[in-house]
């Protein structure tokens, strides 16, 4: 259980029970610095979770205010760490992704802003996805060689 000592204190300062599943889900979030499919999740975990328990770990999370959907082109949907000033009431998440074509690995870009949208008066946003297409830096990297 030493190995998870981070991922419990994390989850005890969000008031969610430990459990193998969160645990090792969190850290997934912690390990690698780019959004996650749940699919991936069903790949990569060390231990066999089934679809349903992973899908309720992650809603758990979202619901913690501690991780945010991300939008894919292919109309998937992927998840993200939440920087450290959001909350189960309000996600800071207005910032930019960044999906790389080559490689699939998607990114948030917490130093790019979205640009504020006009909507019409009667209308009112929930939430706002913005993202962008491309080749990522290692990928640039790997072309030029």
């Amino acid at each position: 259980m030493g190995s998870f000592k981070k991922e419990d204190n994390f989850l005890k300062e969000y008031d969610l029970r430990s459990t193998g599943c969160r645990r090792d889900i969190l850290h997934l979030f912690f390990s690698e610095p780019f959004a996650l499919s749940q699919s991936y999740f069903e790949e990569n975990l060390d231990h066999h979770y089934d679809r349903v328990t992973i899908y309720r770990t992650l809603k758990s999370f979202l619901d913690a205010g501690f991780i945010h959907k991300v939008l894919d082109d292919a109309g998937g949907i992927k998840y993200a760490l939440c920087p450290e000033e959001c909350t189960p009431e309000h996600h800071q998440d207005r910032h930019v992704h960044f999906k790389c074509k080559k490689c699939g690995k998607t990114v948030c870009l917490e130093e790019t802003e979205i640009p504020s949208i006009e909507l019409p008066e009667t209308y009112r946003s929930d939430e706002i996805s913005v993202l962008v297409t491309g080749i990522c830096d290692l990928c640039a990297e790997e072309l030029m060689k």
